[in-house]
């Protein structure tokens, strides 16, 4: 395997896009990382209120062409989806391709649990809740885990983002973090919020799990470099 592995980045939230970059830049600069965005694909799924067939085919097509940039020993050797709100739509792509494909969550969702069963969740896409919520009761449950979960939209962070107020974005992830009560961790559940751990890491105890460092760190690990 080449010293430095082509992962391709689906994304289909522009604002996730930053953090997974800053991840890489900051725990493994040596991967030759490539990105596909379709951000009609997050105002659908908000438009739709469902996950639709059509959206997961679009999906699909997008991991066979990010398979298929390259051969041989220069082939994309993962796909990383950034977009936490589209778990059947990645399932999909797994199932139809013979490489690692990786939700966004799943390996904070692992690192969350290792601190307790007393997880809280913080999410800014509405769509994102109910999806991730159910994705990390049925990781506990395969764990035989006891899983005390509390989840919350906050309200505003997401438009505050998108309208470049990063300071109103982490302070409102970080006043709905404070009213999750007692918790082992508090788990950020979009790409696009990393940037807010380092306000709330100085105003709560416990730790603070973002998605695209927990990502980058499994990525790394499986393909041993």
């Amino acid at each position: 395997m080449l010293a430095s592995p082509r992962i391709a980045l689906i994304h289909a939230l522009r604002d996730s896009m930053v953090p997974i970059w800053d991840a890489f830049e900051t725990g493994w600069p040596e991967a030759r990382t490539f990105n596909l965005l379709d951000d009609s694909l997050s105002a659908d799924l908000a438009e739709e209120g469902v996950l639709t067939q059509s959206i997961i085919d679009r999906f699909v097509t997008l991991g066979r062409y990010a398979k298929e940039t390259r051969a041989g020993e220069d082939a994309t050797k993962a796909i990383l989806f950034t977009c936490s709100a589209f778990g059947p739509a990645i399932d999909a792509v797994k199932r139809d391709l013979d490489i690692p494909v990786f939700t966004p969550n799943e390996a904070a969702f692992d690192d969350a649990l290792a601190t307790g069963n007393r997880v809280g969740l913080v999410v800014t896409f509405p769509p994102s809740e109910a999806a991730l919520v159910a994705e990390l009761k049925a990781m506990a449950s395969a764990k035989g885990m006891d899983l005390k979960l509390t989840s919350a939209v906050a309200d505003g962070a997401l438009l505050a983002l998108q309208a470049r107020d990063g300071e109103a974005h982490d302070t409102l992830i970080a006043d709905a973090a404070l009213q999750l009560g007692d918790v082992d961790c508090v788990l950020l559940g979009q790409f696009s919020m990393a940037r807010a751990a380092s306000q709330l890491s100085k105003r709560i105890a416990v730790p603070v799990i973002t998605t695209p460092a927990s990502a980058v760190a499994r990525l790394r690990a499986l393909l041993k470099v």
